[in-house]
């Protein structure tokens, strides 16, 4: 039985990618996509949502001292 492939949009172009070990870029459709899309994170324009468990990088080591303090 032969095994199906995953196609994926690329995440910046929408062009279907086939997910296999070959597919060079994935989940990018070419090196073009994927540093357009390395050069919105180096921008800015992505970054991941911030945990409101953990807080903001500004309140880090806060919430390192009240770990210390907890052990």
């Amino acid at each position: 039985m032969k095994k199906k492939t995953l196609i994926v949009d690329c995440p910046t172009c929408g062009e279907k990618v086939e997910w296999e070990e070959t597919s060079r870029w994935k989940p990018f459709c070419s090196e073009r996509c994927k540093l357009i899309d390395l050069g919105d994170w180096a921008e800015g324009n992505n970054r991941i949502p911030e945990d409101p468990e953990i807080g903001t990088p500004n309140e880090l080591p806060q919430v390192i001292d009240d770990i210390d303090n907890h052990h």
